[in-house]
C-alpha cells in the first residue's frame, strides 16, 4: 500500500513538473513590439486607415490577446518610464522612473555647461536599480537588442539597459551602455548586442558649431564602443552593409528621434533613416547568430509624439509603420520556424492616449475625415450647425473659442490637428487599458486582464528563467 502511494505521488509530482515544463522555457527567442502610446482607439483607427473596417492588422491576426492595466505607482495615468519598465522588471515604480525600486523618488536632472539639461542628480541612496528581462537573457547567455525610432536614450529603449531615478538624464542614460566606460551598466555583461535610434548628440562632444546639444564631458562614446568590437552606423546604407558577427549601433538622426513615418522619405535626414520593419530585420540578422537566443524590444516611439501633437495622420501612418515592422518579424521568424515552435512574439504599449473616434460615420468613410451620417451620408453637425471630423482628443490645444465648419480638403491634411475638449498646451496620456497580442512558443499564458508587472513574469517563463 505504501510502496503504491508512494508510486502514485512519484507520477503526480513527475506529472506536475512536465506540466510545468511545458509552460515554462518554451521561447528561445522574444521579440518584444511596444507601440508607444498606441491605446485601443489609435489600433482601431489605424486598422480602418489602412485596411477598412472589416479588415486586419498584422497584430490583429495574432492569436492570443489580453487587456493591460498600466497606472503607475504613484499615478492613475502612467507615463513611459515607469509602464515600459513595469514590463521589464516585474517592478511598479513612480512615474519619471526607469527600472528602479519603487521607493525611488523621480528627482529632476540638471543642466550642464552648456545649458543643456540631462544632468544626473540621482542620489546614491535614492532607492536600487532591479534587473530587468534584457539583463536576465544576456546573463543566460543569449543576445540581447534593443530598438527604436525615438532617442535611443528616450524612456522605453532605456528601461530595457539602464537604472535611473529620471528619464530625463539622457547623457547619463547613454553612458550606462558603454562597456568597460564610466558609469557602465555592469549587469550588461559585454554589451548590448544591437542598439538602433536616433539622439547621437547623447554619445558625441559638445560642439559649439556641429552639436550644440552634445556631451560637456567631451566623451565620444560613440568612439569607446568602437574600440570595443562595435559596428557604429548613421544611415541605413551603413546598417545594411555591417556584418553580423559583430556588436551593432545604429544612430540615424544627429540630434532628435527618427523622422515621423510620413515624412521619412520626403526629408532630407528622413532619407537616410531605415525603416523600422528595416530596422527588425537587421536586428534579427545579427542576434540569431547567437546559438542560445535572443531577446529583441522593438518600439514605434513616434506614435506618442504625434498623439501628443494630436496629429492623428502621423500617428496612424506611424502604427501601420510598427504594424509592418511586426509582419517583417513574423515572416523572417517563420522563415526557419513555420510554428514558431521556438519563438515567442509578444505586442502590445505602454499607455493610452485620449483619442476618440465619434459620431455615428458611414461604413467607409475615411477615419480622418470629417464625420458623414451612416443614415444619409451627409456631414454631421454638432449643436450650432457645424461639421466635425471622426477623430477627436479629450485635451490638448486645439480647442477654438467658437467652432467652425471643418472642410474634408482640411480635415485630411498632413498637418491637420483634431480638436480637442479641454484646453492643455499639449495633449496627455490616457489611463485606459491597452491591448496586448502574442503568438509563439509560450504564448498562451497571455489572456484576461493583466497588471503590467504581470507581463514580466510570463516572459521570464517562456524563457525558463
Amino acid at each position: 500500500m505504501t510502496r503504491n502511494l508512494h508510486r502514485s505521488l512519484l507520477a503526480l509530482a513527475v506529472g506536475a513538473a512536465f506540466t510545468q515544463a511545458a509552460i515554462a522555457a518554451d521561447a528561445k527567442n522574444i521579440i518584444f513590439f511596444l507601440g508607444d502610446g498606441m491605446g485601443p482607439s489609435t489600433v482601431t483607427a489605424a486598422r480602418i486607415f489602412k485596411y477598412g473596417e472589416d479588415g486586419s492588422l498584422n497584430m490583429d491576426k495574432l492569436e492570443r490577446t489580453a487587456r493591460i492595466k498600466t497606472y503607475s505607482n504613484d499615478a492613475q495615468t502612467t507615463d513611459s518610464a515607469p509602464s515600459m519598465a513595469a514590463y521589464m522588471t516585474g517592478v511598479k515604480m513612480n512615474n519619471e522612473v526607469i527600472s528602479m525600486s519603487s521607493d525611488t523618488v523621480a528627482t529632476e536632472p540638471g543642466k550642464d555647461a552648456n545649458g543643456n539639461l540631462g544632468v544626473n542628480n540621482c542620489a546614491a541612496s535614492n532607492g536600487k536599480s532591479v534587473p530587468t528581462i534584457l539583463e536576465l537573457a544576456k546573463a543566460k547567455g543569449k543576445a540581447v537588442g534593443s530598438i527604436t525610432t525615438t532617442e535611443l536614450t528616450h524612456a522605453t529603449p532605456a528601461a530595457t539597459f539602464s537604472h535611473i531615478c529620471n528619464r530625463n538624464a539622457q547623457y547619463a542614460i547613454a553612458a550606462q551602455i558603454v562597456p568597460g566606460g564610466a558609469g557602465y551598466n555592469a549587469a550588461l555583461g559585454d554589451g548590448v548586442d544591437v542598439l538602433m535610434g536616433g539622439g547621437r548628440n547623447h554619445f558625441t562632444p559638445f560642439d559649439s558649431a556641429s552639436n550644440k546639444a552634445g556631451r560637456a564631458d567631451g566623451r565620444d562614446l560613440l568612439k569607446e564602443m568602437a574600440a570595443k568590437g562595435y559596428t557604429v552606423a548613421a544611415t541605413k546604407t551603413d546598417m545594411a552593409n555591417a556584418p553580423l558577427n559583430k556588436k551593432f549601433i545604429g544612430l540615424y538622426s544627429a540630434k532628435s528621434h527618427l523622422q515621423y513615418e510620413l515624412d521619412r522619405t520626403t526629408t532630407a535626414e528622413g532619407a537616410t533613416q531605415p525603416s523600422l520593419a528595416e530596422m527588425t530585420v537587421k536586428a534579427m540578422d545579427i542576434l540569431s547568430q547567437n546559438q542560445n537566443g535572443y531577446f529583441l524590444m522593438v518600439e514605434g516611439g513616434r506614435i506618442d509624439h504625434a498623439l501628443h501633437g494630436i496629429n492623428a495622420k502621423r500617428a496612424l501612418v506611424d502604427t501601420i509603420a510598427f504594424d509592418d515592422a511586426i509582419k517583417a518579424a513574423l515572416d523572417k521568424a517563420r522563415a526557419t520556424d513555420p510554428t514558431l515552435a521556438n519563438t515567442l512574439i509578444v505586442v502590445t504599449a505602454d499607455h493610452d492616449h485620449t483619442l476618440a473616434i465619434n459620431g455615428y460615420a458611414k461604413r467607409g468613410n475615411p477615419i480622418l475625415d470629417i464625420n458623414r451620417n451612416y443614415t444619409d451620408n451627409q456631414p454631421g453637425k454638432d449643436a450650432d450647425g457645424n461639421t466635425y471630423t471622426t477623430l477627436v482628443f479629450g485635451n490638448g490645444p486645439n480647442r477654438p473659442n467658437v467652432r467652425t465648419s471643418i472642410d474634408s480638403a482640411t480635415a485630411l491634411g498632413d498637418n491637420y490637428l483634431q480638436e480637442t475638449g479641454v484646453r492643455l498646451a499639449s495633449e496627455t496620456h490616457g489611463g485606459g487599458d491597452v491591448k496586448l497580442f502574442a503568438t509563439g512558443a509560450g504564448a498562451k499564458p497571455f489572456k484576461g486582464t493583466l497588471d503590467n508587472t504581470k507581463v514580466f513574469s510570463l516572459l521570464k517563463s517562456a524563457f525558463g528563467f
